[in-house]
């Protein structure tokens, strides 16, 4: 028990360079912090760059759970080509004249803020009858995709030279910002592909927040593990609730509390919540139910043991 306990906790923020794919950055973690336990809350393809959020030790644990639903990318739509990838790797299906204006982009973008229906691109991670349709597209195939409800907050767009566009987009999470460079240069009538991508903020984190692979290789074992961050953060959006020390034992044992007898503020159904001990110190994710005696409080995930 006591090798858990001790073993790294936490959330690394990672610039991650053009090349490597998510998985390749997350071994050379498990190498650095000695643990096997790590994951990443968002996977970024190999030619995109820019934060990779990790998650350490038991903090791996938190990936599974609902975090920050906002992210920000600075992209480079280049309009007058289609390719199989839907950005500049791929096959050249087709090539167009561009024709339009810098007021053209910018007026094709309003269709494409709010709340849209996208279909996930076959060159996707996503998995179909346990396949990834990647892996399915680099066989030659493809598959039939459901469009799938994603959410632009803001998006704008500058020329940069010739037939290239800066994007800035805030998205919800599952948007394919290559698929949205396909879907503008298609209601162009011109084409477009993603000639770049890098990922400026995610989980509440930004690009001023990462650190380079070479930078985390250059610190000592004690540095490194001050670069990182505590769990708690991923849960920014969530409220807190301290327990007392008596009803911290119970929850810890897995044991419901009820939020009157605890004296604690009421929540709706469903609600979560960022759990703190008696002095204040975050240890496991909560959830509010429904039972026979009332609403209470219930552990969904410890992080920490003691």
């Amino acid at each position: 028990m006591a090798e858990i306990i001790n073993e790294p906790c936490g959330v690394l923020i990672v610039n991650k360079p053009e090349g490597p794919t998510s998985h390749d950055i997350v071994n050379k973690i498990r190498r650095l912090y000695a643990t096997k336990k790590v994951g990443h809350t968002g996977t970024l393809d190999p030619m995109a760059t820019g934060v990779l959020v990790v998650l350490i030790g038991r903090a791996a644990k938190a990936c599974e759970y609902s975090l920050s639903d906002r992210k920000r990318y600075t992209a480079t739509l280049r309009l007058g080509i289609e390719t199989d990838t839907e950005d500049t790797t791929g096959n050249i299906l087709k090539e167009y004249p561009v024709t339009v204006t810098d007021e053209d982009v910018k007026a094709a973008l309003s269709s494409f803020q709010g709340k849209i229906k996208q279909v996930p691109p076959m060159y996707s991670a996503l998995k179909v009858g346990g396949k990834k349709l990647c892996d399915i597209a680099r066989e030659g195939g493809t598959v039939e995709r459901e469009a799938r409800e994603i959410e632009v907050f803001d998006i704008s767009a500058t020329h940069v030279e010739g037939n290239d566009y800066r994007l800035e987009v805030e998205c919800s999470a599952g948007t394919y910002i290559r698929t949205l460079c396909a879907d503008i240069g298609k209601s162009l009538g011109c084409g477009g592909a993603m000639a770049s991508l890098e990922r400026s903020a995610a989980c509440g984190f930004s690009i001023n927040d990462a650190h380079t692979v070479e930078e985390i290789e250059a610190l000592s074992a004690e540095e490194r593990l001050a670069l990182l961050r505590p769990v708690e953060e991923i849960f920014y959006e969530l409220d807190a609730v301290k327990l007392p020390a008596f009803y911290e034992r119970l929850f810890r044992s897995g044991c419901e509390i009820y939020l009157k007898k605890a004296k604690l503020p009421e929540c709706p159904v469903g609600t979560r919540l960022r759990v703190l001990d008696s002095i204040g110190i975050f240890f496991a994710l909560g959830e509010i139910k429904e039972y026979e005696n009332g609403l209470a409080l219930k552990s969904i995930k410890l992080f920490s043991l003691t």
